[in-house]
Order: structure tokens, then sequence, then C-alpha cells
């Protein structure tokens, strides 16, 4: 790419791709080829752009210009807009609904301008498979600085200093995390990423691999360096093909450039990355159960009372876990300084958090924006509002295993600690909103049908727990509730909360309790008064 180079970037997320993106990809390299055009237009793939709703998406660099639900009847105005004495494509600009016009540049876009995007800074800018996009872009710099001029003492003190906490979703903070390991005595140590997705409705872990491969990569050396550990980890669901082969790519490339093996950079630091595919196990995104899995055990978690996998992990080895946004943080944090990242979030949650946005909602997407940011601010300021017009309903934060937050909530800030004390949670990082026509007591049903089918079946208050609330919510949902059917769930899912060995049995109740704690009055509905106030039961009809 030269300076004088227009760039045009086509959206090849997972979401674009599955709205015939490759295609568009394709056609446009043929017509910019054709129009002699190659000398001063690059076209290039990248990562999701974030705007899943208006996919396919191209943007126009420098221009700012971003084109919407492109097609590949589009294609030849799109190339003919790249001439000198081309015209913008108008009818492809997004149309903003809150506003009611039209939008060229994407910066004007209040799904682009309300955010802060750190995490997903490369995202839709670069070509994931291209190592040189990534370096050009800054990339492997912070690599470079830890490495050959911090003692491991010093990245540790920073990442402490950011008050950065773990983005898997248990916000654990990950400085006094690489302290623990660190200070541990081992001849070996590893550090492994958790890239174990498994949350319906949550896509952010997918979509920076697929996007920016090398920033995982980057904050894993960095992570090594500092603990101590000449071998990393990515455990990374099967089901992400795509995720896998650039994550294959870019490891390949940082051996060749010397940024992963044996003397990384020069300077006698040894450390390489692999990538072992899981078999889909919800269960295995806790650590101990991954740990299990990458050992070719069955994933299971350990039973608590338990050392920390910091202290006898990864074949009873000190281990550094992280999530893929835990680790794609490390390098903002090593360039800009501990203290810089601390500047943003709220006093106990600092940084960022990133949502995958998705439901009854007008804009779905990839969401990154300070933590403390208001529900209301990333459903209607950002999501733009409900779709159709209907009502808010409620929003289900944290996957599955998170709470539904009522419409009474929407001041409520986005962080680990306000949601949890609500009574939901950050977890992975799905957002889900729901509108007027949402059964509560079925969504509470949805859920806990998934966990309860994920449980590893160790302990019995999560295999059989979760299985005799499902049994009482699918009665009710049936015309069979029964009077002191909502105190018998409370006294379930407070139980099973308490005495499960995992997360996932922890939190599997979280779902029914919350949607009894915020809409009481539809449990009673359907069980006292006979009917389905949304009309969605079909025993009720």
């Amino acid at each position: 790419m030269t300076a004088n180079q227009r760039t045009v970037n086509v959206c090849q997320g997972t979401g674009c791709i599955s709205a015939g993106a490759e295609q568009i990809l394709s056609l446009l390299k043929a017509e910019v080829a054709g129009l002699n055009l190659s000398d001063s237009v690059l076209v290039r793939g990248t990562g999701c752009h974030g705007l899943c709703q208006a996919a396919p998406l191209v943007a126009i660099e420098p221009d700012g210009i971003l084109y919407a639900k492109v097609s590949p009847d589009d294609i030849t105005d799109i190339a003919r807009s790249l001439l000198p004495d081309g015209k913008p494509v108008e009818r492809l600009f997004y149309y903003d609904t809150v506003i009611d016009r039209p939008l060229a540049i994407f910066r004007d876009i209040p799904f682009y301008y309300k955010q802060q995007r750190f995490v997903l800074r490369n995202l839709g800018n670069i070509d994931p498979d291209s190592i040189d996009d990534f370096v050009n872009a800054g990339g492997y710099g912070a690599a470079r600085k830890a490495v050959t001029g911090m003692t491991p003492e010093e990245i540790v003190e920073e990442v402490k200093s950011s008050g950065l906490r773990g983005l898997g979703g248990a916000g654990f903070p990950a400085g006094r995390k690489w302290e623990t390991c660190r200070v541990e005595m081992a001849e070996q140590k590893y550090v492994i990423c958790n890239a174990d997705e498994g949350d319906p409705g949550a896509f952010q872990d997918c979509a920076v691999m697929e996007g920016d491969p090398h920033s995982i990569l980057e904050g894993m050396i960095i992570a090594g360096y500092a603990v101590g550990s000449d071998t990393g980890y990515i455990f990374v669901r099967a089901e992400y093909p795509r995720a896998v082969a650039r994550l294959r790519t870019a490891i390949s490339q940082a051996r060749e450039r010397g940024y992963l093996g044996k003397d990384v950079m020069g300077t006698g630091f040894d450390f390489d990355i692999h990538i072992f595919q899981g078999a889909g196990a919800f269960v295995c995104g806790e650590s101990t159960a991954l740990v299990r899995s990458i050992e070719g055990g069955r994933g299971i978690p350990k039973a608590f009372p338990r050392p920390r996998t910091t202290e006898i992990g990864l074949w009873d080895k000190p281990t550094l876990l992280n999530n893929v946004k835990t680790f794609a943080s490390i390098p903002v944090v090593i360039n800009n300084g501990g203290a810089s990242f601390a500047s943003r979030g709220t006093e106990t949650c600092k940084g960022t958090a990133i949502f995958s946005l998705a439901g009854n909602v007008v804009n779905t997407g990839l969401v990154e924006v300070p933590m403390g940011t208001r529900l209301r601010e990333i459903i209607y300021d950002i999501g733009g509002g409900i779709l159709g017009g209907r009502a808010f309903k409620a929003v289900q934060t944290g996957g599955p295993s998170g709470g539904c937050m009522p419409a009474e909530l929407l001041n409520l800030p986005v962080d680990f600690d306000s949601l949890t004390e609500a009574g939901s949670m950050m977890g992975s990082g799905g957002m889900i909103v729901m509108d007027q026509d949402t059964c509560m007591v079925d969504v509470a049903r949805y859920f806990l049908d998934f966990t309860r089918r994920e449980s590893c079946g160790q302990c019995v208050p999560c295999r059989v727990g979760t299985k005799q609330m499902y049994d009482i919510l699918d009665g009710i949902c049936r015309k069979e509730g029964r009077p002191g059917d909502i105190e018998l769930l409370v006294e379930l899912g407070e139980s099973i909360a308490e005495t499960s060995l995992c997360a996932l049995g922890k939190s599997a109740p979280n779902p029914v309790l919350t949607t009894i704690r915020y809409f009481r009055d539809e449990y009673e509905a359907h069980i006292i008064e006979g009917h389905c106030p949304a009309g969605v039961c079909s025993s009720y009809q």
C-alpha cells in the first residue's frame, strides 16, 4: 500500500460472509483490475467491521465512506466511484433510522462514534492474513518493547496498574494472576489462551481471532516473557474453522519473522504457540476443565478446594490462563502504559467492555465501550433502539448463565460489579435484547435447557438440580404450573448456585432467578391466571 493509494476494505467477518461478502471481494478485485485501477486502489478482505445488521459492508479509505448491504449488482458502481472523477454511490450509504437520513461517513454513524475501540482496534482496518498489515499498524511493537526493554517485574507492574480484569467473564485482576504465576518456582510454565467461546449469541472472541489474530499472539508473547514460560496454547472451538485457519497462518508468519520460536527477536527468549481444538463442550470454558481437555482427559472441572491453575495447571505446572480479549488488550497496556488504560472505565472496572449485541435491536453487531457505559446508551444510541419501534422489555447479559435486566434497569452501568449486583454477569459478552412480545418464562426455560444439556454431570446439584428446574419451567410453559412452583424454583436455584462445583452450575440458575425477580407477574399469570401475557406459550392460546 502506497501513501496515495485508496483502500477498499471488504468485511470478511462471519456475518458478512454469510451474506455473500466473499463474492463481493472477488468481484471488486476483478472490477478494479478491469478498470486499470490496481496501482491506485488496494482491495482487501478484513475482519469484522462490527455493524453486522448492514452486511455485507465495504469501506473506502481514506475517504471514510461506508457502503452497507452491498450486492453483486452494486460492484460496477462502487468500482467506478473509485475513478478520478467518480462519485460516491449514495444509494448504498447506511440509513440511520434514529435521525431518519443516510450517512456516508462511518465515523458519523452513532453505532461507531459512540464506541471506543481498543481490543477491536484493528478489526476492519487490516488484512488478518497479512503480518505486514499488522506490523504497519504498530503490531509487535509492544512485544519488542516488553522483551527488549522491560523486566518481567516491570511488565507485571504495568498490567497491575492498568486495572485490567479478565475479559472472559470472571473479571479477576489480570495483574494479580500474572504476578502469582511469575513468582512460582518451576522449570516449566505454560500460557493458555481460552478461546472456547460457547455462549449462544456471543461472537466477539471469534471476531478477534478471525480479524486480528496477531494481537492475541503478541499478548501471549508478552505474557510468556513476563511469567517465565516458553510454551503457549490457544484452546479454540473446532466449530470456528475460519478462526483456526487464521490463527495457523498468523503463527506460521510470526515464526518466519522471528516473533515466535527460538531466540524471539534475537533476545535469547524462547516462546512458541500451539493450537488445541476443543470438541465443543461448553463446560470446557472453565479453566480446570479446559486444562484437563488439553491433557487428553475428559473436560470436567476439578472439585473444590483446589489450587489455582497459576500454581498447578497444565500437566501440574504453573499456568497462566486468560481470555482472547484479555490477551488482545495487553499490547495496548504496554504501548500506552497502565495509567492510560486505567483512565477509562470506572473506579473498580478499568478499560472497555466488548459485547455481541443481538436480538430485537436495530443495529446488531460487535460493540466496544468504556466500562460503566449505561445499558440505555448501548441499546438505544449504539444499537439504534428496538426493531419496528416496539417497546423494550429486557436485555440478557452474560450468555446463558447471565441474567435478564428489565426496563427499569436501563440506566445500569455495564461493568463486572454492577451487573453482578443486579443478578447478572459480564460473562463472555453476549447481550441479547428482547421486545414486548417476549415471554420471560420461555426465555428462562430456553437458557436453562442449554446449561442443563451442557452440564458435565460430575456434581448432583448441577446434573439433577438444573433438570428439576427445567421440568418445572417446562410445565409452567405447558399450562401445567402449580402454586408453589415459583418458590420451589427460587429454592432450587439458590441451592444449586451455592453447592455446585464450578461456575457453570453456580451461574446456571441466573436466568430463572432474575426473571422471577423482575418479571414475577409473568410467572403468576401462567400459573394462577392461566395465560401467557406475551402469547408465546402455545398451550395458553
